[in-house]
């Protein structure tokens, strides 16, 4: 089996790997870098950026652990970046030597398709060369979403792709959009000294989680003197001599040196020759796929982003091996029922399943369970005891529906949770499951034991 895959992000470069483990004979072509959005402007960039500035956090806070520092601390935006470069290099080199070593041909340049079993690639000299394959998947992801209000220009009003390569940090920014990118980044350049401002034009911040995770987050952006305005939109904005003029829905003007916009994502759907084969999209640009990852047209795939389903790079990589398998003659489905969120503001956000008001729209009635991270004595010990862990579970069968957490290490801690949904275990289960001591995984044990009224360091309630 011949396969050719468009695209070497966390989707196209796993699906390429997955199929050459099948034995298939895989092309990947890639007109930017292997890893994609992910590795390069995304994932990866991102936490090495948040590294940076939670050690600067915690450097300024070391008397609280006894240490004595003499001198001024001050961040070095150009060597962050530099160090963060240097991480994107290194895993960028791993996975070319992945698909090296898998025997995978990588084709650098822009891929369009020619007909289901034909692709065209450029290369960066103008070259044009033909992939044929008996089976296709396209992997090309998505780019920070554009609208007429803000007219990038990459330096005053810029993208997350832009925010990662600031050599200079902004006196002031506006951020606009409290979602998962907006709020990593206004607790980055909080943190490295910029007067962050964040303007959300839904009811809350990182409005898709729990409604108390997302309380929880506003009260520490508002610890951190981070400004949030939220049930308000940017109408338009101006750049002036002194800087970028918002101005807001509620009649208020924000001036700001730099507007950083994340209002969500645009499929690369376009210029790759969907059209000419007669591939479905819906109305957002999106590839419209079937539960096995195929398109309408037989024998083309496609994953990750550009499907417009769930965008993260842990879903596309699920969406590359299931692909790989079924043209490689298997029949899979992915389950989308439990795929865990995690969000790296300060603290981080971790989710999995169920929230509470999900449930309730559903007609689900449910218990809960809540334990506090100032409660663990392994918190205390870390210097980080703000946050909370949340279980929620079927009131008549006890089996778990979702867990969400706010705190340290909130992104580690939700796998016990996920796959206690997946395998369909009860609260009971993990609260007679021995969690060693002291660790912050006894916060799951004790919220799913609080569940009933029976977390051991819960005070008693008055009833």
């Amino acid at each position: 089996m011949k396969l050719a895959i468009l695209g070497a992000g966390p989707g196209g470069y796993v699906a390429a790997i997955k199929a050459a483990q099948l034995r298939a004979q895989v092309t990947v072509i890639e007109d930017t870098e292997v890893g994609g959005t992910c590795l390069n402007r995304g994932c990866i960039p991102t936490k090495a950026l948040i590294a940076s500035s939670e050690m600067l956090a915690r450097v300024r806070e070391l008397e609280k652990f006894g240490i004595e520092l003499k001198g001024e601390i001050t961040p070095n935006l150009s060597k962050i970046i530099e160090r963060k470069n240097k991480i994107v290099n290194t895993q960028v080199r791993g996975i070319r030597g992945l698909l090296k070593s898998w025997g995978i041909t990588l084709k650098e340049g822009r891929g369009v398709l020619l007909s289901p079993e034909e692709i065209e690639v450029t290369a960066k000299d103008g070259s044009k060369e033909k992939i044929t394959a008996d089976r296709i998947i396209i992997a090309t992801g998505s780019r920070p979403a554009q609208i007429p209000a803000f007219p990038f220009d990459g330096n005053r009003i810029i993208s997350s792709d832009e925010a990662l390569k600031l050599t200079d940090i902004p006196k002031s920014l506006l951020i606009v959009g409290a979602g998962v990118i907006g709020c990593e980044f206004a607790c980055i350049y909080k943190e490295l000294g910029s007067e962050v401002t964040i303007v959300e034009m839904l009811a809350r911040a990182v409005a898709t989680e729990d409604i108390e995770i997302s309380e929880l987050l506003e009260r520490e952006l508002k610890k951190k003197k981070i400004k949030l305005y939220t049930n308000v939109r940017v109408e338009r904005v101006d750049i002036k001599d002194d800087g970028v003029h918002a101005f807001l829905s509620d009649g208020k003007e924000i001036v700001v040196e730099k507007t950083l916009v994340s209002i969500g994502r645009a499929f690369n759907s376009d210029g790759i020759g969907l059209e000419a084969i007669g591939i479905n999209k819906g109305n957002r640009g999106e590839i419209i796929v079937n539960e096995q990852m195929e398109t309408n047209v037989h024998g083309v795939y496609a994953i990750g982003d550009v499907i417009g389903g769930i965008l993260l790079a842990h879903v596309a990589s699920r969406e590359g091996i299931i692909a790989a398998r079924n043209v490689m003659g298997g029949d899979e489905k992915i389950d989308y029922s439990v795929i865990p969120t995690t969000i790296f503001t300060s603290p981080e956000i971790a989710s999995v399943g169920l929230r509470e008001h999900q449930a309730a729209e559903k007609g689900i009635k449910v218990r809960t369970g809540h334990f506090q991270f100032r409660a663990l004595g392994k918190a205390h010990a870390l210097g980080e005891i703000t946050g909370l862990i949340k279980i929620v579970s079927d009131e008549a069968s006890d089996r778990i529906l979702g867990a969400h957490i706010i705190g340290p290490h909130a992104s580690d801690l939700i796998h016990e949770a996920a796959l206690a949904i997946k395998t369909g275990l009860k609260t009971k289960d993990i609260a007679e499951t021995i969690h060693a001591h002291p660790t912050l995984s006894e916060g799951i044990m004790e919220a799913a034991e609080d569940v009933h009224g029976e977390a051991i360091h819960v005070p008693k309630k008055e009833i």
